[in-house]
């Protein structure tokens, strides 16, 4: 029978110490069967990136889903949500009134899947090799806080903060902080391939196609220690061309599971079906999209011809036309349901207003249309991009102001060229790195970012964002965070665009499903079983 469940979100508490709860790999589904994942994701290994899947590297959900896992942290992300519990540590915690100074015990008798032993020291080495490769993916940037890293014996590990980062604990449950073998992974050198290796619940094995995975074999780990309770023995993942495709295999049988990402329509099919050996389970996301700009490209220097853009776009009709009621209309950078949130873009601009945004361009001297395109990836997002492109295109157009074209491309070519600055106004999506409003701020705004911007505000980097890190009660953040918040607006770096749901589909002798993936997007396969088909 098919049935449409609705997930609830959990509250988060304040960040403080925690110690961890008993888990491990004991227990898990006697059946051999694999469970098999379909998704859409792209994996890829070029020579812009040729180590997709080294945790100093990896900066994009699809990675991240692979390596959350195989490579073990220190912290991580508890069922159901909330603030970070230890995982490859036995306890964990700030040791200072600054939130300057973090201390972290590893688990007794730790190791990696081929049965080595894991030291403190082996930590140090994999935060330390993260810090020293600096990838250019900006994911190193989630560590910047950390001064030094300290040891003390073969299970102490000491973290000294160069500025109170009440967030740490977050960062390392993120795996860029994965802890890593040094004879799998050189020191100054990423890791080329698809070849994964850790202490994580899972092992991997890769199948590799013409430089791209299409094909991952999951399977448990028995030396794995840690809070997560696998369901399952061993779980496949593939890798399809697109979401139909991936809709015809879990049809036929051929997949158990489907994840991101599924077109609108399948959803909404999905959904309204009243019977059949599927079921789809809805669940609050925080996900978000938003347009990006070159803030030294020619066509948007100037902040008048961002904000004329932000002053048109009609986020409403964006919605409905492409998404319906699977995403909602986002004014700010942070999701509406994080604390933080403020409804910068709306309290700044208002209603869309093609005279408002004449207006702006005519007293800064822009010449009208502005002649501009629009960027998008066309396989990594999902099938919906290329509607929401046409639509941003139209909504501009029609205003006369503007004479924008919009041109896609893979993310493997996509993402290099962003980099590099190739494109003026470009469309990106963010899944968070964990669920606090300084991870929709600090990865754009911050020195080293992820997008690789030349926009730079003094005010946020050297004030705001470390004033608001300073907060271990993230209410008492939140005047930095609208300040922040505020500015964006006003200088249009970005736009963001919508918040969207997450959804997975899966059969119905498929158990784990509510839990299949968080907040944040991460894949926890651990969850998944199989049960009794109805």
């Amino acid at each position: 029978m098919n049935r449409k469940t609705l997930v609830l979100p959990a509250v988060a508490g304040l960040l403080a110490p925690v110690l961890a709860a008993c888990g491990g790999s004991g227990s898990g589904s006697n059946s051999g069967d694999a469970i098999v994942v379909g998704t859409t994701d792209r994996f890829t290994a070029s020579k812009d990136a040729p180590a997709p899947l080294d945790p100093a590297y990896a900066y994009d959900v699809g990675s991240w889903n692979i390596l959350r896992q195989t490579v073990q942290t220190l912290m991580t992300q508890p069922k159901g949500d909330g603030d970070p519990v230890p995982e490859a540590a036995e306890k964990c915690g700030f040791t200072d009134s600054g939130n300057e100074r973090y201390a972290c015990t590893l688990r007794d008798g730790l190791k990696f899947a081929n049965g080595d032993p894991i030291t403190a020291s082996d930590v140090k080495y994999s935060i330390d090799r993260a810090l020293a490769i600096k990838a250019d993916s900006g994911v190193a940037g989630l560590l910047s806080t950390i001064d030094t890293v300290e040891t003390q014996g073969d299970r102490e590990v000491i973290f000294h903060l160069n500025t109170a980062d009440a967030t740490f604990p977050f960062k390392l449950s993120t795996p860029v902080a994965g802890i890593v073998d040094p004879k799998d992974y050189e020191k100054n050198k990423l890791r080329e391939g698809f070849a994964v290796d850790g202490s994580g619940p899972y092992s991997l094995k890769a199948d590799v196609e013409n430089g791209e995975l299409v094909d991952a074999v999951f399977t448990k780990n028995p030396h794995y220690q840690g809070t997560l309770e696998l369901h399952n023995d061993k779980v496949e993942m593939r890798s399809f061309p697109d979401a139909d495709a991936m809709g015809a295999a879990l049809e036929k049988g051929d997949i158990d599971v489907m994840t991101r990402t599924m077109s609108p329509q399948q959803i909404q099919k999905l959904g309204n079906a009243g019977s059949g050996a599927v079921d789809l389970v809805e669940m609050p996301g925080l996900e978000i999209r938003y347009l990006a700009f070159n803030t030294d490209a020619p066509s948007v220097k100037s902040r008048a011809v961002r904000q004329a853009i932000a002053q048109l776009v009609n986020r409403s009709e964006l919605v409905s036309k492409v998404y319906g009621s699977q995403a909602e209309p986002l004014y700010s950078l942070v999701p509406a349901t994080v604390t933080g949130h403020s409804n910068a873009f709306f309290n700044k601009y208002g209603d869309p207003s093609v005279t408002k945004a004449k207006a702006l361009l005519a007293k800064a001297d822009i010449t009208t249309p502005v002649k501009l395109t629009l960027h998008y990836t066309t396989d990594h997002y999902g099938p919906a991009t290329k509607k929401e492109f046409q639509v941003l295109q139209q909504q501009l157009n029609a205003s006369g102001l503007f004479d924008a074209k919009i041109q896609g491309a893979p993310w493997a070519a996509f993402r290099p060229a962003e980099q590099k600055g190739s494109y003026e106004v470009y469309g990106m999506g963010w899944f968070p790195d964990f669920p606090d409003a300084d991870n929709y701020l600090a990865p754009f705004l911050d020195k080293d970012n992820t997008l690789n911007s030349p926009y730079a505000n003094s005010e946020i980097r050297s004030s705001l964002i470390p004033q608001s890190r300073r907060e271990a009660d993230r209410l008492s953040a939140v005047s930095s965070l609208t300040s922040i918040q505020d500015i964006v607006a006003g200088d249009v770096p970005m736009l963001p665009l919508w918040q969207g749901k997450q959804y997975v589909a899966a059969r119905d002798d498929i158990t784990g499903t509510a839990y299949a993936i968080n907040s944040t997007s991460t894949l926890q396969l651990w969850e998944l079983g199989r049960g009794v088909k109805s």
